[in-house]
């Protein structure tokens, strides 16, 4: 197992991606950090399944770790929770010399890097992202947040972690579902830094897991080292899909779809953007699409949906500066770029072709 080595600006840790990791999170950890109390919040999904593997290993490596358990689910991302979470970790006895482990998906990874990047001004935060999604992007970079009624991830922290540790044995406990939704991110990577990887995707079969999540971690790594806070317009591009997509969770109150459900259904209406604004050609759009069905991930809006309401949400996302969006299109399979004209009514027209 080779570490991916991930460099935030003046900051350098280390992705490990491989199987039984799990079993042997307490000699990983030690050998990064050799603070002796620990906090591992979990959800109520998660921990049933994992929670007492890791707490064993952290116990044999001489840690002692307290399980913070929260809610499953969007709405547990709350600024109230991660008062709840920072008021457990106190009562366990943990100070400015502890660390948290984010045990569970991109929900339990954005709370409790968020709890740690507050709690005593910041406390080092191991990611373990147990889902596809979060271990191919969210627990990678650094950005933590919370949800509030005025949007999605609008209160939050840079916070690079310690370490991410992505166990892809974790992955066969997903169901169905929320397996499928991690490669609508993967698709992105693709289209967006890594053309080969599109074309390994039309045939790929699900073996060797590990690779294919490890060749995401790298791409997203990179973007990363570039741009560790998104000023220089490189790590923009991995909002590809999402400026919409996030509308669109918003519009359906954050329940109706799953995060990556909601991307899939941004990347469409970004490739058609990218047809009329980018030169992006209508066969590689097409493929695009194909490949979103291939993953079963939607590529058309429910006809009940909301759809005013999307455009309404378009203006509380971050990416909406002075009354400006910044759209990242693609003009080809394997690169995109920020575009400066993309105006309100072409997202209304892609909208309307949802």
């Amino acid at each position: 197992m080779t570490p991916i080595l991930i460099q935030a600006g003046n900051q350098e840790y280390e992705a490990l991606v491989g199987s039984q990791l799990l079993e042997e999170i307490g000699s990983l950890v030690a050998q990064k950090l050799r603070r002796p109390r620990c906090a591992v919040v979990s959800d109520e999904n998660v921990a049933p399944l994992f929670a007492q593997t890791v707490l064993r290993s952290l116990t044999s490596a001489g840690f002692q770790p307290a399980l913070i358990t929260v809610p499953a689910g969007e709405r547990s991302k709350s600024l109230g929770r991660a008062e709840e979470i920072c008021q457990q970790m106190s009562e366990a006895g943990l100070d400015r010399s502890s660390f948290l482990i984010a045990l569970g998906g991109g929900m339990v990874g954005d709370l409790g890097g968020f709890a740690a990047a507050i709690y005593h001004r910041g406390i080092p935060c191991v990611q373990v992202p147990t889902t596809l999604l979060a271990q191919v992007d969210s627990s990678i970079g650094g950005k933590t947040a919370v949800n509030i009624a005025a949007g999605k991830n609008l209160i939050g922290a840079w916070h690079q972690p310690a370490l991410v540790i992505s166990d892809v044995d974790t992955l066969a406990t997903l169901p169905p579902r929320e397996r499928k939704q991690g490669f609508a991110e993967i698709v992105k990577h693709a289209i967006i830094r890594d053309a080969k990887m599109f074309e390994m995707l039309q045939h790929f079969d699900g073996q060797d897991l590990a690779a294919l999540v490890r060749r995401n971690v790298a791409i997203k790594a990179a973007i990363v080292a570039a741009d560790e806070r998104e000023t220089k317009g490189e790590r923009a591009l991995l909002n590809f899909g999402h400026t919409i997509g996030h509308a669109i969770e918003r519009a359906g109150d954050l329940l109706d779809l799953m995060h990556g459900e909601a991307v899939s259904l941004g990347i469409v209406a970004a490739c058609e953007i990218s047809v009329r604004k980018a030169g992006l050609a209508e066969m590689e759009r097409d493929r695009i699409l194909s490949t979103l069905v291939d993953f079963d991930l939607p590529t058309r809006l429910p006809a009940d949906f909301p759809r005013e309401k999307i455009l309404e949400a378009i203006r509380f996302d971050k990416k909406f500066e002075r009354q400006e969006v910044r759209f990242v299109v693609t003009p080809a399979i394997g690169s995109a770029r920020v575009a400066t004209d993309v105006t309100i009514n072409d997202i209304r027209i892609a909208i309307a072709e949802l």
